[in-house]
């Protein structure tokens, strides 16, 4: 069945004011300022970043709800994209039912919340943005769901070509709500009464990426361990003492991503063997570029490939989804086969202003390059 359009179960003014807002301009907010300002989380400061959410999050959710809105309908313009109707309807009824909604819901939430006064009103709107940020927990599984029932509806040669239209959305899409989530978050978070040490918010001022990359190689390893019966080890090159200011769980998605694709290409590649060569994991600290290296011997992919490793319709391995997945579950961790695990990462490379580069040697391995703008990430002013 065809999702319903926004104006059958939203109201026509609701409606009206999300594209009133989707117009409005957005605020770039850097690392360095959310840093200094969440330094002293005085209830003043609090109160002001309360406000500036109370404003900024309805356009950045706006600009969300539109594009959900609208991409399908463009979609259904091009010809012979689509070859089974079912599966047109289907990838509707996930984008703009569910994902949509929930947008258009956040939306109404933080429109219906009156103007922040005082401290009593910024704890209720901390509340509420704490609910907004788990409803829309499950958005990166029920789109991937979408976009492979896409693909699964597409006929092999459109599939085969660059599909920039699709690929240009989800980036925007994503890039939005890694945004949107490190806002409220971020906020949430200063309100912690016990703080780790040496965190501001999200915000790490002292982070080793050396023991974030251990951390992420073991919960990599357990997947493998848990898919396979064994894992391939990981060797980590580094300076451990080494720290510079950046959210830990960004680069733990990251190279959590990049060491289980390497862990499952070595496991698969070498299963019969009594030799398993280990994931290297090399942590350089440069003049300009904090860089992290991950390294295999998976066998690599073609040439022909590597234009489509950071697509979303792309992936070696058998998709996990499909559309009688229970979306309950959709958040266990497998080792591969969403489609989305490598551009997401590059995304969030990509956030505080730096990138993921990967480098293949068909018939012996990969390398995954992650860089870090060392001088001048904490003054990339994020506005997506």
């Amino acid at each position: 069945m065809a999702a319903k359009k926004a104006s059958e179960s939203f109201s026509k003014s609701l409606i009206e004011e999300v594209h009133k807002w989707g117009c409005m301009k957005q605020t770039g907010v850097s690392l360095r300022y959310m840093m200094e300002f969440g330094s002293k989380p005085t209830q003043r400061n609090l109160l002001i970043s309360g406000q500036f959410l109370h404003k900024e999050l309805p356009i950045r959710i706006a600009r969300r709800a539109i594009e959900l809105e609208s991409l399908p309908y463009g979609l259904s313009e091009k010809p012979a994209v689509l070859k089974v109707p079912s599966f047109f309807y289907a990838l509707m009824g996930l984008l703009l039912f569910s994902v949509r909604d929930w947008y258009l819901d956040s939306f109404r939430d933080l429109r219906s919340f009156p103007e922040i006064k005082d401290t009593n009103d910024e704890r209720e709107f901390t509340q509420m943005i704490k609910a907004i940020k788990v409803r829309h927990n499950n958005v990166v599984p029920m789109m991937a769901l979408g976009v492979q029932q896409l693909k699964k509806g597409m006929d092999p040669k459109i599939v085969s070509e660059d599909l920039d239209e699709i690929h240009q959305f989800l980036d925007r899409f994503y890039m939005s709500r890694i945004g949107i989530r490190m806002l409220i978050g971020q906020h949430v978070e200063l309100h912690n009464p016990n703080p780790p040490l040496h965190c501001v918010g999200y915000i790490h001022t002292k982070m080793s990426p050396v023991e974030v990359a251990q951390n992420a190689s073991e919960d990599a390893r357990c997947i493998c361990l848990r898919e396979y019966g064994s894992a391939p080890e990981v060797n980590i090159y580094g300076d451990p003492k080494f720290t510079f200011p950046y959210v830990p769980t960004h680069l733990h998605l990251m190279v959590f991503e990049l060491v289980k694709n390497s862990l499952r290409a070595v496991q698969e590649r070498f299963m019969d063997s009594d030799i398993v060569p280990p994931i290297r994991i090399i942590v350089a600290d440069g003049i300009e570029d904090v860089t992290i290296k991950v390294s295999d011997e998976g066998g690599g992919i073609p040439r022909s490939g590597l234009p489509k490793i950071f697509t979303y319709l792309y992936s070696t391995a058998r998709n996990p989804l499909d559309e009688h997945s229970d979306l309950g579950t959709a958040d266990t961790v497998t080792m591969a086969g969403y489609g989305y695990g490598l551009p997401i990462s590059r995304l969030y490379a990509r956030y505080f202003g730096g990138d993921l580069q990967i480098i293949s040697m068909e018939g012996y391995g990969e390398c995954s390059l992650l860089w870090f703008d060392h001088l001048n990430s904490c003054k990339i002013k994020v506005k997506l």
